[in-house]
């Protein structure tokens, strides 16, 4: 289990040192998960190996939303401040997301030559 572990946590160091090295707008866990995709692709007894590992750390992940909820709660003043603000600006923010996906969508559609 701790090999599989080191596994993991060496894509995820890798994936840091190459977006700090290189200046990506990419965060290092993303890269990171790539490189482990990569890893599964090319060896799938690795794969094998690390299965129950990750099975065990997703059985789990619930965890990790632990600070989150902390600093939510840390920070009732300012939601309770300026929370009709907050809620605004999630609501508009996911609106405007969503308007220019449907833009990009049709405009790359209409590219394509394929019908609406």
């Amino acid at each position: 289990m701790i090999v599989n572990l080191v596994v993991l946590l060496a894509c995820q160091l890798a994936g840091e040192v190459a977006a700090r090295a290189f200046g990506l707008p990419v965060p290092g866990p993303v890269i990171g998960m790539a490189l482990l995709f990569a890893a599964l692709v090319l060896r799938p007894k690795l794969a094998a190996r690390i299965a129950p590992t990750t099975s065990g750390l997703l059985s789990h992940l619930s965890l990790l939303f632990v600070p989150a909820g902390v600093g939510v709660v840390g920070h009732l003043d300012t939601l309770g401040r300026d929370g009709v603000a907050l809620i605004a600006a999630l609501l508009l923010s996911t609106v405007a997301a969503i308007l220019v996906g449907v833009w990009v969508f049709l405009a790359v559609a209409r590219l394509m030559g394929t019908p609406e």
